[in-house]
């Protein structure tokens, strides 16, 4: 898939998420096979650029191109000169969120909101690509709500207006994260434009991507809640879309160096008091539907230093690795 100048190969895309798209998590998920990795969003109001979120959110340093930075507001000025912004701060490829559902996005009409004011989406659009001279892509939702899907036209308004490539989630915004991704509609919008489509939602394994591209006909997958806690997914979904062969689960041992590598990463990024909390629910995705999980992470919430929380760490994986090793 092309976006611009830059190839996204493989086409597996990392989803972006407040709160878990951090760069500790980007470079893990790029490292692991994921062609692109989209920031979490970043505010368009430049009141709050210096802060210290903000400015962790703006950090790309050492960050493999192509950088995608998602931006989120409503004010067309704004967002084109949070896009300058960030292009001035690294980023190559410009991200417009119309798709998150929070509330309190959404309560301040930015995020899936903005669905609902189309001529606002046409204006929006066209400040951004106008204000910059990388690659501006957009992220939507199916409609509003189940009676007011308007994802073709909204499709249609992005490609009018200069969008290089649209990325579908298949809920509506009152949908959240209820229910199944209705694929059809991905596969009308890919059939009404010409630019490339990503298909997300539900992408959880190997054989839904491979399904998801066969009934869209989208141009790549991205993957969100999918790889929490399992960010090698990137690399099996590319393995099975290029093979149609499945790779081995990852060992006990293995998923330790990996969660160990990223847990120093975070406390390196964030500094160790906040580091150690951010990892408490990447710890819990990464424990999740494994053995004594509920202990787990009972005891490694309670760990305040890195120290502590790394050892209950390593103490959990060798104690699953060897039970591992035995039924093996």
């Amino acid at each position: 898939m092309q976006i611009g100048p830059y190839r996204i190969d493989p086409p597996v895309v990392l989803a972006p998420m407040a709160g878990v798209t951090d760069k500790p998590f980007r470079l893990l998920c790029k490292r692991l096979g994921a062609g692109l990795a989209v920031s979490e969003m970043t505010t368009a109001d430049p009141r709050l650029w210096q802060t210290r979120k903000s400015l962790q959110r703006m950090d790309h340093a050492g960050e493999p191109e192509p950088v995608s930075v998602q931006i989120a507001g409503y004010d067309p000025g704004m967002l084109a000169e949070a896009a300058r912004f960030n292009v001035a701060n690294g980023a190559q490829i410009i991200d417009i969120n119309m798709g998150c559902p929070a509330k309190k996005v959404c309560n301040v009409w930015s995020g899936s909101a903005l669905l609902q004011d189309e001529p606002l989406v046409a204006r929006i659009v066209k400040a951004v690509v106008d204000a910059v001279d990388v690659p501006v892509t957009l992220k939507i939702r199916t409609g509003w709500d189940r009676a007011h899907k308007n994802a073709l036209t909204i499709a249609r308004i992005a490609q009018d207006n200069g969008i290089t490539a649209l990325a579908v989630h298949g809920r509506t915004r009152a949908d959240k994260y209820e229910g199944e991704a209705e694929y059809e509609t991905i596969a009308a919008v890919k059939a009404a434009v010409s630019i490339p489509v990503l298909a997300n939602g539900d992408v959880t394994t190997p054989q839904q991507a491979r399904h998801v591209l066969d009934v869209t006909h989208a141009d790549a997958v991205m993957v969100g809640r999918g790889a929490q806690g399992r960010p090698w997914i990137f690399r099996e979904i590319a393995h099975y879309l290029a093979t149609g062969e499945q790779l081995l689960e990852p060992s006990p041992a293995d998923v330790s160096t990996l969660l160990i590598g990223h847990l120093e990463h975070l406390y390196a990024f964030y500094g160790e008091h906040t580091g150690v909390r951010i990892a408490r629910k990447h710890l819990g995705w990464y424990a999740k539907d494994r053995q004594e999980n509920a202990a787990f992470r009972d005891v490694v919430n309670r760990a305040e230093h890195a120290h502590d929380q790394l050892r209950l760490t390593r103490e959990y994986f060798e104690a699953l690795q060897e039970t591992w090793r035995i039924a093996a």
